[in-house]
């Protein structure tokens, strides 16, 4: 029996997570990730580097790898990726601007084979600037029935003003990765 195999059953028994949360620089990040700690999200700055939150959620200790968005970070992400068991991705969908940028590295971040299979939540944040968006038109934008090789979710939400969505996002992912990893859930 090898040590990748005795961690793996190791980190089965104690249900401990390592989820990535990515996004653009500005999208939401940490406010996503201060609102799972029920921590005060009215002075959140920008993330230069990354910041490990662990959460406990049901039966998980989930470490939350919070990475900084800027652009001259991004090429840094993936010394993140491995034994990474799931994604979440936020996206700032009042910004118009910079969403196609987004749609565009959310596709490179996945093509690297240490995230093969990890299953995706994409946090549509902001949704108190851009009310009418629509979520079957989001995951045309970002193409996620082409993402084959993995499971994925969408929820809108709004960082600031409303927990209850991204807990119920996070509730989906862990339920996701309980089913393939877990003996039991």
């Amino acid at each position: 029996m090898g040590l990748v195999t005795i961690l793996k059953k190791s980190k089965r028994k104690e249900k401990e997570l390592r989820i990535l949360l990515l996004g653009l620089d500005a999208a939401g990040k940490t406010t996503v990730a201060k609102q799972l700690l029920q921590q005060d999200v009215t002075d959140v700055g920008p993330t230069f580097g990354f910041d490990i939150h662990t959460v406990e959620y049901r039966d998980f200790k989930i470490h939350i790898w919070d990475i900084g968005g800027q652009e001259s970070l991004r090429s840094y992400w993936k010394n993140y990726f491995e034994s990474t068991d799931g994604i979440i991705w936020v996206v700032d969908i009042a910004d118009r601007d910079r969403l196609s940028d987004c749609v565009t590295q959310l596709h490179k971040t996945l093509q690297d084979e240490r995230l093969v299979g990890a299953p995706l939540l994409v946090l549509a944040n902001k949704l108190d600037r851009n009310p009418g968006v629509d979520r079957e038109k989001l995951v045309k934008t970002f193409e996620l029935e082409t993402l084959c090789d993995r499971p994925w979710n969408i929820y809108l939400c709004s960082a600031l003003y409303d927990s209850q969505v991204i807990v119920q996002g996070l509730s989906w992912l862990l339920e996701d990765i309980a089913e393939k990893n877990f003996l039991y859930a």
